[in-house]
């Protein structure tokens, strides 16, 4: 098969698409052959081998990137009784230790697979898995629920914008902290209550005429002063959550809980997401669509502004 691998870890131009193996499904696991797969932050940062050991395995090479798919089902393991040959699904997998979704084909559990809701494109379901599973457990861990009110700072990238349409899913009000002028105007069409422009508004004023007693709780995507600074805005007793990967940690005052967690995985995880995206409607903002020789390309357009997603055409 066709997969964009590197040999040592490093900048966006060693990636290259070569023949690998298909590997080899084990009972509880799914092949899939991959459409489209997600091109994300993370991504780079493995690239650039700062992932290197922490999964409790070490590195190989080649080493296919790629943590988000989306595609048909070609074989199953012995053990798997949820899916048949033939299924539209999506999958949010990792890399190690049988590659990852750059590839023709992608194996993983059949516990990181769903199939797809039938509101989402192939590109959407590609892109979607890490980021809305990331995006929904945020806003579990901080116990959201009907009436409160929540920042989501970086709102118009990829956990931000489907964790906006998923607070409001749980009745929360949400104030958007958004990234340019395209960012304000994904997050005004995606229902934010209110929304500011990170790059030139203040932030703080805004949360106080949001919620004068102060924020209940604020869903942080991207780190560094301005994101501290914003947090002055929440309550004392308020809640903020930050995914693992996101630095330098938030610093935030006495009285307001951090609370720092990764994205929830499997069937329960997938589960509930699916209820949530089919109740009503749902967009996965995908910025562009890179085809698959142009994987250095996405690697590239990921240090520049989008807001969304970025997809790979796989097949």
């Amino acid at each position: 098969m066709q997969a964009a691998a590197i040999d040592r870890f490093g900048g966006a131009d060693l990636i290259t698409v070569r023949a690998v193996s298909v590997p080899e499904v084990g009972p509880s696991e799914v092949l899939i052959k991959v459409e489209v797969a997600g091109v994300a932050s993370w991504d780079a940062v493995e690239r650039e081998g700062h992932y290197d050991g922490a999964f409790g395995m070490p590195s190989t090479f080649p080493y296919v990137l790629g943590w988000d798919c989306a595609g048909a089902v070609v074989a199953v393991g012995g053990q798997v009784s949820r899916f048949k040959v033939g299924d539209r699904v999506y999958a949010a997998s990792m890399p190690l230790p049988k590659g990852g979704t750059y590839a023709t084909y992608a194996v993983t559990d059949a516990e990181n697979v769903s199939l797809i809701p039938a509101k989402l494109t192939i590109e959407q379901a590609g892109v979607m898995g890490w980021d809305a599973l990331t995006a929904l457990s945020g806003l579990e861990e901080i116990g959201l629920k009907q009436g409160d009110t929540i920042m989501i700072f970086g709102a118009s990238g990829g956990i931000g914008h489907m964790g906006i349409q998923l607070a409001k899913r749980l009745g929360a009000r949400v104030l958007a902290v958004a990234s340019g002028d395209d960012g304000v105007a994904l997050s005004q069409r995606l229902g934010a209550d209110a929304i500011v422009n990170g790059r030139k508004d203040d932030v703080v004023a805004a949360a106080r005429e949001f919620a004068a007693g102060g924020l209940d709780a604020a869903l942080i995507t991207v780190g560094g002063e301005a994101a501290d600074h914003a947090l002055t805005s929440v309550r004392d007793g308020g809640r903020v959550a930050c995914p693992y990967g996101v630095m330098p940690d938030p610093n935030i005052r006495p009285g307001v809980e951090l609370i720092r967690y990764n994205g929830a995985r499997g069937q329960d995880a997938t589960d509930k997401l699916n209820r949530l995206i089919e109740s009503g409607p749902f967009d996965v903002h995908v910025a562009r669509t890179f085809p698959f020789d142009q994987v250095v390309d996405a690697h590239r357009a990921l240090a520049t502004h989008y807001v969304g997603k970025l997809a790979l055409r796989v097949s």
